[in-house]
């Protein structure tokens, strides 16, 4: 079976702990991303995965083993690296095929299973080649070509798509969404770009500062995000904040004393929140939140705003073209059901004070 169950895992390098008891159950044949900033813990929990870290505490099971104790090569698992780590003296066949060599698999399967992978990964006229022919992105399918020749329980990615360029990202953000709904394999998947877990994921799970924040489908972290970092980091350009009180005339009552109106009604008079709205979600209108243009971008489909509420930054995308300026004043309305509140205000770098979201609407 190729179900990862991780039970209140706890990682420590001496006195100082990275993870703090993380609990996951993934899925047979589910595709899971780990995403968060650099340090939240996701590179170590993969690795522990894959028996290159130990568990300080807790256990991890694939299948109905668990392997706290297990070599990573009878885990039956395969992991892709970000730096590719091909033999730079071997072809493509040979690197492929090199796991199964080492297995002392018998030559007619892996032959077999090395043609298949090609075939799939569209490497067949490359197997003859050495690495150093290679472009980046064909370098990354052959690397994922010698995890599928092994058959794995439990695909693993390490931020496999770092070193390449934006376009063949997105090439090979399909391609291994593609082999994904092809092969069916149990896929962990790391990366600090929340548009690759998006676009790549069944789930994600957002990890910050050695614990999980969130998780859910990709779709219902970004409407229903459990906090304030979850809503920053989902999402580009990220969430719109703006903090102050909630005053008893359904006001947000701003630090400079300027009032904006809410389109719903408040359940607690002067409460300290914070106020985020998604840029796609502001609508320019006749009357609203009043701002100021700073900066205008078009990029074709779409217009992004830059302005200022009362000194506050917040940035505004209009679907097609506008006559806006900048310098212009403009008014902004957004829907009480798209406004995301959360308790408190936060204390710049501090992560243990989580902002958790609220209804007021």
């Amino acid at each position: 079976m190729g179900t990862v169950d991780i039970r209140d895992v706890r990682k420590s390098y001496g006195s100082v702990e990275v993870l703090h008891g993380v609990s996951l159950h993934i899925n047979e044949g589910e595709f899971v991303a780990l995403v968060g900033p650099s340090g939240c813990g996701k590179s170590t929990l993969l690795r522990m995965i894959a028996g290159l870290e130990d568990v300080t505490d807790g256990e991890i099971a694939i299948g109905d083993r668990i392997v706290n104790h297990i070599a990573p090569k009878d885990r039956n698992i395969a992991m892709v690296f970000q730096n590719y780590a091909l033999y730079p003296h071997m072809n493509v066949r040979d690197n492929m095929g090199f796991a199964l060599r080492q297995r002392r698999s018998p030559k007619t399967e892996i032959e077999s299973r090395v043609n298949n992978a090609a075939r799939i990964l569209g490497l067949e006229n490359l197997l003859d080649r050495k690495p150093r022919a290679l472009s980046g992105g064909q370098r990354q399918r052959v690397a994922m070509g010698r995890a599928i020749v092994r058959e794995p329980n439990v695909f693993l990615f390490d931020e496999p798509l770092s070193n390449l360029d934006a376009k063949l990202r997105v090439q090979m953000r399909s391609e291994i969404k593609e082999l994904h709904q092809r092969l069916k394999t149990t896929t962990v998947y790391v990366t600090h770009d929340q548009i690759e877990a998006m676009t790549l994921a069944d789930r994600v799970v957002v990890m910050n500062g050695g614990v999980i924040e969130q998780e859910g489908p990709p779709l219902e972290l970004y409407d229903n995000p459990a906090s304030r970092f979850v809503a920053a980091f989902i999402g580009s350009p990220p969430m719109n904040f703006l903090e102050g009180n909630v005053g008893d005339a359904s006001q947000l009552i701003l630090e400079d004393g300027t009032r904006l109106q809410l389109p719903f009604t408040n359940r607690v008079a002067q409460t300290r929140v914070t106020i985020g709205v998604r840029p796609e979600h502001f609508e320019l209108s006749s009357s609203g939140w009043p701002a100021t243009v700073s900066v205008v971008e078009p990029t074709g489909s779409e217009t992004q705003i830059t302005a200022r509420i009362s000194g506050h930054v917040v940035r505004v995308i209009v679907r097609g073209r506008t006559s806006v300026q900048p310098g212009e004043r403009i008014h902004l309305s957004v829907p009480g059901q798209l406004i995301h509140t959360f308790d408190g205000v936060a204390a710049p770098g501090d992560h243990t004070n989580i902002q958790r979201a609220k209804r007021y609407a």
